[in-house]
């Protein structure tokens, strides 16, 4: 480890830009000759499109047209792609309807794009965008996903029978069943993962760009080479027919990594009109048009024994799509369900997940993607196993969590984790929050009218496998060493963390890397950022890169010096034939080798890099939480939040609490605040911030933050992906911090978000409106 190296708290070089102000981002840039555009949305529900006036608009001066649903190059444009599909239980493939970018003469939610209109000013189109004049004709509509299931339900697809778009199933059904029929106890819990919306800092932008032959995308996204390649066939360009840039980005959990309707809208005007075409989101459109997360129900059943050990889990989950399939969609239910066993050692698991459409808008990744839900079940099952057999919860996860001897250990769902120890962090975690000396700090609070619970959640995740990553490096004779990354930095640090990578195999500064990424033409190849994968993957493919350069550099190194190979040794940036004072540096190799590079060597010293990840990594650790409720408000309010992390290798510490902590946020808004709410007829009720509640400092804790680190043995940096944990780990740890304050009043159960609303009301229920977990003895 180096002083600037891989473990460093190294600050982060891309700070002193973004914060004076130097950063550019997509709304920045003003093209030469730019129009604006507006997409105008739908205020009902569901709802047939029975004429479109277009002329009040095109009389609003600066208009330049309004494209709709039945232009022929609108319509020529084709489907928004969702790239998974899944196998039904009974072998037929599930629904798949189309997503145009502009509804085909009927809209499925509240906020689906109608018309786009153009015009030379943003104020112009804003102002045209309010005289078309669109004649509705409404129809039924729901909103929530079991409803929808319901005979007669009201049908977003004519041809997707009860609005059921896959019925699937993982695991061993018969097996499951026949372990909780001979189970001594079967333990039950029912769950809300409720609806949420990212709200990155930045709202989505695009700029739209055709010189003759090629579009440009500008855009604010989480990887352009999924763009490109998703646009490309859209269009049917191909991938060489259009370039996508993504400048700085502010922001993007999950929900910039997909194509949207607006990327499109604005490619089609630009070479429609020969002109630059922006448009620019508004938070407006976060909550109306960006993919939504979460939203789903879940009953789950475990088969206990009288000791608290579990030997099954049954699962079961309605997922709510929205109204169309998002890229990744049918995934987010059903690919983090293999997570739903977590930590523990439970020999048989079954799932079965039903995903279904609803007048609403899409859902897709949201931080974690799967794995907080997964996370949420299996956490609230273990606290619920420990109420009904009266134990400690932190005895019952002892009796059932996987043994590091265990490992590799594959788990009834098909993951084989490579390392960890589960109770470690959980001892550690306890001991940090002084477990011990609660009873003491309740009965304080007791005496001021307050109640006071702590709950805890040992949680683990899958990231950082799935598909290669590329990157680039070059040293340049100036002194400069260039990365080029296929993944996409929206706050992360990617330049920080892999200049410290570099840093580590060259022995170089970090502050002479400069970083690239988000351009196609530059960085041809790349996945993106999303799961966590960016530092195992795209990392391991800078060391790579590293080492390589390192490796042709002693090769230089002894053909410049008159040396052999063997005689070469690196002292830093220095490559010095052994017992003398022949010494070239890193830099003045490169400069040779660009100018006269040695027969059969390419000239100057650049590689580019494939990593592809052998296997998954696996984060895991324990959240404690403690809280403190006020009887009279029900306002639930955190006093001590402990977490103790395996993240394997620890690139940057300092960057890596910062990560926790961003997530640990996002999961406290989850567990007491945020709720996108929708009523029965699909109106959205939460559609700005007067309405849906984020978190703010003064919601949030102090955070003690540590790390266990078990080396990840699947990847070469012994890393595992940090980026979602906190998400991940929060929401069961608050949730079940809640319920043990109210566990006196017979509260057993309590759905998120928990607000001071839903607390009050249930203390002033004289028995306690929550049931009990159901413990049926067999």
């Amino acid at each position: 480890m180096g002083q600037f190296g891989v473990g460093q708290p190294l600050a982060r070089l891309e700070d002193q830009r973004l914060l004076t102000g130097a950063g550019c981002y997509t709304d920045d840039i003003t093209l030469p000759g730019m129009l604006y555009g507006v997409v105008l949305r739908a205020p009902h529900a569901h709802a047939e499109i029975v004429g479109i006036d277009t002329s009040g608009a095109l009389a609003t001066p600066g208009c330049v047209a309004v494209l709709t649903g039945q232009d022929a190059d609108v319509r020529a444009i084709g489907s928004l792609p969702c790239l998974v599909s899944l196998t039904n239980r009974d072998g037929s493939t599930m629904a798949m309807p189309p997503r145009p970018v502009l509804a085909d003469g009927v809209v499925r939610h509240v906020g689906d794009a109608v018309a786009f209109v153009v015009a030379e000013t943003l104020e112009a189109a804003r102002l045209a965008s309010e005289s078309v004049d669109v004649e509705y004709r409404d129809r039924p509509a729901v909103a929530e996903a079991s409803a929808a299931l319901a005979a007669g339900a009201p049908l977003v697809w004519a041809d997707v029978p009860r609005n059921l778009c896959f019925d699937w199933q993982k695991g061993d059904p018969a097996k499951t069943d026949a372990a909780l029929a001979s189970a001594a106890h079967q333990v039950t819990v029912t769950l809300v993962n409720n609806r949420l919306i990212s709200n990155a800092m930045e709202p989505r932008g695009a700029i739209g760009e055709w010189d003759g032959n090629r579009f440009t995308l500008t855009t604010s996204s989480q990887g352009s080479q999924t763009l490109r390649d998703s646009f490309g066939r859209m269009f049917g360009c191909g991938a060489e027919g259009i370039r996508v840039v993504t400048p700085d980005v502010g922001g993007g959990f999950g929900t910039k990594i997909f194509p949207y309707p607006e990327q499109a809208l604005v490619l089609l005007a630009a070479k429609r009109f020969g002109r630059p075409v922006k448009w620019r989101g508004e938070r407006i459109d976060s909550f109306l048009a960006d993919a939504h997360g979460r939203d789903n129900v879940t009953t789950a059943t475990a088969a206990v024994e009288p000791d608290g050990r579990i030997t099954a889990l049954k699962v079961e989950t309605v997922a709510n799509l929205g109204a169309y399939l998002s890229m990744y969609a049918p995934y987010i239910p059903t690919g983090g369900t293999s997570m739903l066993t977590g930590v523990y050692d439970i020999p048989v698991a079954s799932v079965h997940v039903q995903g279904v459409f609803t007048h609403t808008v899409p859902i897709d990744a949201y931080r974690g993607a799967g794995r907080p839900e997964a996370a949420y079940v299996i956490e609230r099952v273990l606290d619920a196993v420990a109420d009904a057999l009266s134990m400690a919860p932190a005895d019952v996860r002892r009796r059932n969590f996987i043994r590091p001897e265990q490992m590799p250990y594959t788990t009834a769902l098909g993951q084989t984790y490579d390392s960890g120890e589960f109770q470690r962090t959980l001892d550690d975690a306890l001991m940090a929050a002084d477990a011990a000396g609660f009873p003491v700090r309740r009965a304080a609070a007791a005496a001021r009218g307050r109640l006071r619970g702590l709950g805890h959640a040992s949680y683990i995740e899958v990231c950082g496998g799935g598909g290669p990553e590329w990157a680039t490096v070059k040293v340049q004779p100036d002194g400069i060493v260039w990365i080029g990354a296929g993944s996409q930095t929206n706050g992360q640090g990617h330049h920080t963390a892999y200049a410290q990578i570099l840093a580590e195999v060259l022995g170089i500064d970090p502050a002479i890397v400069t970083f690239h990424q988000g351009d196609t033409d530059i960085l041809p190849k790349g996945s993106g950022t999303g799961g966590s994968r960016s530092i195992p993957v795209g990392g391991a493919a800078v060391r790579q890169g590293g080492q390589t350069i390192l490796a042709k550099a002693k090769r230089l190194a002894a053909h410049y010096l008159e040396a052999a190979e063997v005689d070469i040794e690196v002292d830093g940036t220095s490559f010095a034939v052994t017992g003398t004072d022949r010494r070239l540096s890193l830099f003045e190799i490169a400069q040779r080798a660009t100018d006269a590079p040695p027969a059969g060597e390419a000239p100057g010293l650049e590689t580019s890099e494939t990593y592809k990840p052998a296997a998954s990594t696996y984060p895991n650790g324990t959240h404690v939480c403690e809280v403190e409720i006020d009887r009279d408000t029900g306002q639930v309010r955190i006093v001590g939040y402990w977490v103790v992390d395996d993240f394997g290798t620890v690139i940057n510490p300092l960057m890596l609490a910062g990560q926790v902590h961003g997530g640990i946020a996002q999961g406290v808004g989850q567990a007491l605040l945020e709720a996108c709410v929708y009523d029965e007829t699909g109106q959205i009720l939460t559609g700005s911030f007067m309405d849906y509640c984020m978190p703010r400092a003064d919601d949030l804790p102090q955070i003690a933050f540590s790390t266990h680190s078990v080396p990840c043995t699947t990847n070469p940096l012994g890393v595992k992906g940090a980026g979602e944990a906190g998400a991940i780990g929060a929401p069961p740890a608050v949730v079940n911090a809640v319920l043990d304050a109210l566990k006196p009043f017979g509260v057993h159960s309590i759905d998120m978000p928990v607000t001071a609303e839903k607390v009050w009301r249930l203390l002033h229920t004289a028995s306690g409106s929550g049931s009990a977990p159901r413990l049926a003895a067999e």
